[in-house]
């Protein structure tokens, strides 16, 4: 039996995980590879209208390995690691891409609660069963993924400052930022726009042409975002509102960058929230909201990109010129 495995959504961010089960599996694994010009169009042509650039593009990765694989796993995905709730289209991710006649080859389709263990093997177990596995091999990978989601969370719990570990402490040229030859920017936004660079037109490469260091909070632990959300009237209830808006708090307040580049998808309801609320923190700093689509222009991404550029170029400037 084959089984398809979309690199798509937020495979980037659970792929070691992903790959460890699979791997302990012993099954033969399909993974659909970078998205191109190709699953776009097929997404474009099997979702429904409404549905934002990334669905979209999942449903592309979905279709092409409908043909080529007797099952596809097409997750749905009620509660993160941390017991985040997520874009309530993840919940709905089996029916919104189910359109046409291979929804019935989709597995791993029941609700995933990735912060219940139990739940969490009970879910996989059964679903394991259609792949004509023995329960203790599905038992023995489930362990081995559950591992390596135990280091990711180490990793992000680490008691670990995170402007050291970063290499971004009060330095010269930190306190110093005319003095730095190149403009340095956060990086924010949902994963899988940020990671996918057919999706973002290749937008890191493109600020390194423009001699732009990109900094995405990566090496950020858990309480360098919650340290930030101590003034909210109410905790965020998105994981991304979290990790978003606590990077670019945390950034904000270690003066390591010059500005923020959030990479947005066109119709998406929960960054609606999470922009104006990085807005509201961040004040008058810098900031740019790209939005992208399945229309979206590189010369359009280029001219914004080296009008910010030239922003942040004469403001550094002129901070380092005070008298």
């Amino acid at each position: 039996m084959r089984i398809g495995i979309p690199e798509a959504l937020l495979f980037q961010r659970y792929e070691p995980i992903i790959r460890t089960f699979f791997n302990n599996l012993e099954v033969d694994v399909v993974y659909s590879g970078p998205s191109n010009q190709d699953i776009l169009e097929r997404g474009i042509r099997n979702c429904v209208d409404e549905a934002c650039l990334p669905m979209k593009l999942f449903q592309g990765h979905v279709s092409k390995l409908s043909e080529e694989c007797d099952k596809v796993v097409v997750p749905r995905l009620m509660k993160c690691e941390f017991g985040d709730s997520i874009c309530p289209k993840f919940s709905g991710l089996p029916e919104l891409v189910g359109k046409g006649n291979y929804q019935s080859r989709f597995i791993f389709s029941d609700p995933l609660y990735l912060n219940d263990r139990a739940k969490l093997e009970q879910v996989v177990v059964k679903q394991g069963k259609q792949l004509e596995v023995p329960k203790e091999n599905i038992r023995r990978a489930f362990r081995a993924a559950e591992a390596a989601m135990n280091i990711r969370k180490a990793v992000y719990r680490a008691e670990t400052d995170f402007a050291d570990a970063a290499g971004m402490g009060e330095s010269e040229e930190t306190k110093n930022p005319g003095e730095r030859r190149e403009s340095r920017v956060a990086l924010l936004g949902h994963p899988y726009n940020i990671s996918d660079s057919f999706a973002n037109r290749n937008l890191i490469n493109k600020l390194k042409r423009l001699e732009i260091e990109v900094i995405t909070g990566e090496e950020m632990q858990e309480k360098d975002f919650n340290k930030q959300l101590t003034g909210l009237m109410k905790a965020p209830y998105w994981m991304f509102y979290r990790e978003n808006f606590g990077k670019a708090g945390a950034l904000l307040e270690s003066r390591s960058i010059d500005g923020i580049l959030y990479v947005s998808s066109f119709c998406c309801g929960t960054d609606s929230v999470i922009i104006e609320m990085i807005k509201s923190r961040i004040g008058d700093f810098p900031m740019l909201v790209l939005k992208i689509d399945e229309h979206t222009a590189e010369a359009g991404i280029d001219t914004r990109l080296e009008a910010f550029s030239e922003l942040l170029e004469r403001r550094r400037y002129h901070e380092a010129h005070l008298s």
